[in-house]
């Protein structure tokens, strides 16, 4: 059981680099499509990266590995929200 647990220690930031690379990609192809319009992403990443490192401490595993998991998921999080433009004046 603990070769399991090596094995996932070892491969996990990389599986979740892989994924946050992928995500990043994809993101970057859609702005491009819709003409820059933004989304919350630098945001999500702080954010997520802060709240896996809380959440890591306190379940005691390893810092790393919960700061890449926290900034994935802000990641995620964040490109699924929507900037609204500015440039509009209200009625």
């Amino acid at each position: 059981m603990n070769d399991v647990y090596g094995f996932i220690d070892a491969a996990l930031p990389w599986i979740a680099i892989g994924l946050m690379l992928a995500v990043f990609f994809a993101r970057a192809a859609v702005l491009k499509k819709n003409d820059g319009d933004g989304e919350y992403v630098s945001e999500g990443m702080a954010l997520g990266m802060c709240f896996g490192v809380a959440l890591s401490v306190a379940l005691h595993i390893n810092v790393g590995i919960g700061m890449m998991a926290g900034m994935l998921l802000g990641l995620l999080a964040g490109s699924l929200i929507a900037k609204k433009n500015d440039d509009t004046p209200e009625t």
